[in-house]
């Protein structure tokens, strides 16, 4: 078996003890890690492919993100200054016109930014299927795959325009049993329930104010039917909540909860606006969040409670969002806005501290997926995703912890990225892909869609 030595590193393994080692190794055996400790990498292992000697380099497992949307990738920079509902509504009409080689530029782009920057394992939420559009899961699938990432694709729908109180156009939606019908296609021809599956699909419908009662519950049926997990947006803002107490005379959590939808098997995206009965709720059912900091600012819908989350007991993850609503695209910016934001809150110095943030980010992401025991800490016998980050240059150079300088430093240069044991980052280069040629894709679709939506 080959094996991959990295040494002479910083080692935080993320494991339930936070066990870190200030100079350690980490050993990896095909795609597998095969043990982790203090000190140089034992003596006489056979098959050694490649060492790598880690001196000034902090590494960890690999960051998961819990929540995206990568066709978004197109209609960054727009919106700027909106709130959620007035900013789904310009962009809604202009997502409306993508097609199959616009996700799929998209998605490359997307990936790319996460991938170069730390991210081993990747979500989207894709919740857009205009009639005649093409393949477009089919097309982030393969993006993921080009780019060698592990990757859970949440088949997303939407049945409730605006012409039955819904907020996107009545030509962005599906009927019920349409999002239903490629729902299950997607899961019959895509999922992979493998305990080391590079690919998984999720059942996703997109939101209370974009979908109906029946596709909720419904979805949440077919999902346990077929053994996958379930996701969607929850309490994002305050005018989601008075959406839904005027149509069903309850606020988002009770209304989730009479659909089916709170569950192990089900995180949320968001989930900003909760009371404590509804924390409690969620703790008591082991429903999962995906805090996404950067677009909760942009989109001005507020601090979501992450240190009462996290007290009670909810998996909490992170996830970057759309890229229209975080530009950046970035996941382990995330890390530091996450602190940073949480700390403007109730709890101010005392909600999140640096090694919290690096757990929302890694194993954190991986409970919110279901995958907490193959990802998300470096342990043996768990896959072999993990980055190694450096933090000898200037932007670290005088911070002596090695977590607070991935944390609260400047966006630490990745110097190695594994995927299932095998290398996809080297020294801030991307090696599955041409990222120039991923830029020009991107430019020449998001033109094309521009074009598209003013023609229309």
């Amino acid at each position: 078996m080959n094996r991959i030595v990295i040494e002479n590193c910083a080692v935080a393994t993320v494991d339930a003890h936070d066990t870190e080692y200030a100079s350690g190794h980490v050993v990896v055996a095909g795609n597998r890690v095969e043990s982790v400790g203090e000190g140089r990498a034992p003596e006489g292992l056979e098959g050694v492919v490649r060492r790598v000697d880690g001196t000034g380099h902090l590494v960890t497992p690999g960051l998961v993100n819990t929540h995206h949307h990568f066709y978004q990738w197109l209609t960054r920079g727009l919106a700027q200054d909106s709130n959620l509902f007035d900013w789904l509504v310009a962009l809604y009409p202009v997502w409306a016109r993508i097609d199959e080689p616009m996700v799929h530029a998209a998605a490359r782009g997307s990936l790319a930014m996460m991938v170069r920057g730390g991210v081993t394992t990747a979500m989207d939420h894709h919740y857009v299927f205009p009639r005649g559009s093409g393949d477009l899961l089919g097309a982030e699938i393969r993006a993921a795959r080009e780019l060698g990432v592990r990757f859970t694709a949440a088949r997303g729908s939407m049945d409730l325009g605006t012409s039955d109180g819904g907020l996107p156009p009545d030509f962005a939606v599906e009927s019920t049993e349409e999002a239903l019908a490629a729902t299950e296609a997607a899961i019959d021809t895509h999922h992979d329930p493998a305990p080391d599956a590079m690919l998984r699909i999720a059942v996703a419908p997109c939101s209370p104010f974009s979908v109906t009662t029946e596709l909720l519950r419904e979805s949440a049926a077919l999902a346990r039917r077929r053994g996958v997990r379930l996701h969607t947006h929850g309490s994002e803002t305050v005018e989601e909540e008075k959406f839904c107490h005027e149509r069903f005379g309850m606020g988002p959590t009770d209304y989730f909860e009479s659909t089916g939808w709170l569950g192990e098997d089900v995180w949320m995206a968001h989930c900003v606006h909760m009371n404590d009965t509804d924390i409690r709720a969620f703790a008591r059912t082991g429903t999962g969040v995906a805090h996404c900091p950067s677009s909760n600012a942009r989109l001005a819908a507020g601090i979501a409670r992450v240190p009462d989350l996290l007290a009670a007991g909810v998996p909490v993850g992170l996830g970057v969002d759309g890229t229209a609503s975080n530009e950046s695209g970035e996941l382990h910016t995330e890390l530091r806005n996450a602190l940073l934001i949480n700390r403007l809150g109730g709890h101010r110095e005392k909600a999140l501290n640096v090694r919290q943030a690096l757990r929302l980010g890694t194993y954190g992401g991986a409970r919110v997926l279901g995958r907490q025991g193959e990802i998300g800490s470096l342990e043996p016998g768990k896959l072999a995703d993990l980055v190694l980050w450096k933090l000898d240059g200037l932007g670290h150079s005088s911070i002596a912890d090695p977590v607070a300088a991935l944390v609260l430093g400047a966006p630490a240069p990745v110097t190695l990225s594994l995927v299932n044991g095998a290398p996809v980052v080297e020294s801030g280069r991307l090696l599955t892909v041409d990222e120039d040629q991923i830029a020009r894709e991107a430019r020449t679709e998001a033109r094309r869609l521009a074009h598209i939506a003013e023609e229309d």
